[in-house]
């Protein structure tokens, strides 16, 4: 540890303030090695629990790092980033499905929709203080309502994690506790590790967070939880009817806590939309429009109460300010035009997961995909199964990526896979993830 700099604090939120104020002013260089727990708390005179807490906000924010018997020691890398950087390197003529992106075929073409929206702009060009687009507010709220969504306000946002972190930074504090999906979206670990939130991380089936677990999420005191809705990233997970009674009836003992859920599913997934908002006072259903109309088309629909709707517009009001009204009419044309047929897109995904999970099932290996464009397989040691995949021409993602608690897996985007590559997938996955394959909810 750097003699310039003393472990001190009252409290496990002081004692890792103080590190991280350390590590971003330069007193502690990444690579640091710091003093082991029970040192830490005599130093500081408070109990080794407390310094053990310490330690654990540290690591989930991202600052520091364990190595068994090697020691704790500063990151190398920015907090902000620890596992998006967690990726393989793929070397030339590997089929690769490590990446989360659409099928650009199944994309609408966008020269249409951006020519419309430029008309527009000329015969009412927006200007400072227009609001969002009124045409495309209604349209969304008539597809919410639809879909079961309570009727509430409906606002524009840069995407969903735009809309997630100025939510959760309405409402939550550095060292709160957020319940979070484990297996669960990568940018959404990262976003509440830099926002220094405390995870806790619930465990799901293919029909989503088990009830159980989201129980004791609420029983440890989490402000806010986030629930995927379907197609979740990384499992394909959908929350099912009867899992939705189940989670509401847990989240109505709990009113004050905040409820996100991402159904950014909407627009390519077949299976219905289940919500739970409205359970609790303090509410947001977030929809991005990037798998549907693509991912560089960046425009999310919110809705929510009011007063967490009014919060997160006076909040992007202080930051981006809005969102491109070119961008938002483009998007009410295409739904105007109906340029994406649903169902289509939702069967071919559908043909591609379900077609690898049946595969891999009759070579013995059971996967998940119930919705999206993820299968995920569980397996004894990702960088073995990796390297093995990688001999054989496939590359996947490490499932350390997505994950907090939950054993190693390995995350197949199915989105480019062709029919004729389904079996030497399967395969290759078969041979790759033996032995040591594993069954249950994920893992």
């Amino acid at each position: 540890m750097s003699e310039t700099y003393l472990i001190s604090g009252g409290t496990a939120s002081e004692i890792a303030a103080g590190v991280e104020l350390a590590v971003s002013e330069g007193r502690l260089p990444p690579g640091a090695m710091l003093p082991p727990v029970r040192e830490v708390a005599a130093g500081a005179g408070v109990s080794p629990g407390t310094a053990a807490a310490a330690y654990r906000l540290l690591r989930e924010r991202g600052v520091i790092e364990t190595a068994g018997r090697r020691g704790t020691r500063v990151r190398p890398r920015p907090a902000s980033t620890f596992r998006e950087e967690i990726r393989i390197e793929v070397p030339p003529g590997v089929r690769d499905l490590s990446k989360g992106n659409p099928d650009p075929a199944l994309l609408p073409r966008l020269g249409d929709a951006l020519a419309a929206a430029a008309r527009a702009h000329e015969e009412r060009p927006a200007m400072y203080g227009t609001g969002d687009d009124e045409e495309l507010l209604a349209l969304a709220g008539e597809r919410m309502r639809a879909d079961g969504i309570p009727d509430a306000p409906v606002a524009v946002t840069s995407g969903t994690l735009d809309a997630v972190e100025r939510v959760l930074a309405t409402y939550l504090r550095p060292g709160d506790a957020v319940a979070v999906e484990d297996p669960g979206w990568t940018a959404l670990l990262d976003l509440v590790a830099v926002m220094g939130l405390r995870p806790v991380p619930m465990r799901l089936d293919d029909e989503g967070p088990l009830p159980a677990e989201l129980a004791r999420a609420l029983r440890a005191g989490v402000r806010a939880v986030v629930i995927t809705a379907r197609a979740q990233n990384p499992t394909g997970a959908a929350v099912s009817g009867e899992r939705a009674h189940a989670l509401r009836e847990l989240l109505a003992a709990y009113p004050d806590v905040l409820l996100v859920e991402d159904d950014h599913g909407s627009g390519f997934v077949d299976l219905p939309l289940h919500p739970l908002a409205g359970i609790t006072q303090r509410w947001v259903v977030t929809r991005s429009t990037a798998k549907a109309f693509g991912p560089d088309l960046r425009v999310a629909l919110i809705t929510g109460d009011p007063v967490t709707l009014d919060r997160l517009r006076g909040r992007q009001r202080l930051a981006a300010g809005w969102v491109s009204h070119l961008l938002q009419r483009a998007v009410a044309y295409l739904w105007k035009t109906g340029a994406v047929d649903t169902a289509a897109v939702a069967a071919s995904y559908a043909r591609r997961r379900d077609g690898l999970v049946t595969a891999l099932a009759g070579r013995g290996i059971r996967a998940h995909g119930r919705s999206g464009l993820n299968v995920w397989v569980p397996v004894a040691d990702e960088a073995t199964a990796i390297t093995r995949l990688l001999a054989r021409g496939w590359a996947a993602a490490p499932g350390a990526r997505n994950r907090i608690g939950t054993p190693p897996a390995l995350r197949v985007t199915v989105a480019l896979l062709r029919a004729d590559e389904v079996d030497p997938l399967a395969d290759a996955l078969a041979e790759a993830v033996r032995p040591g394959s594993r069954g249950g909810p994920y893992g």
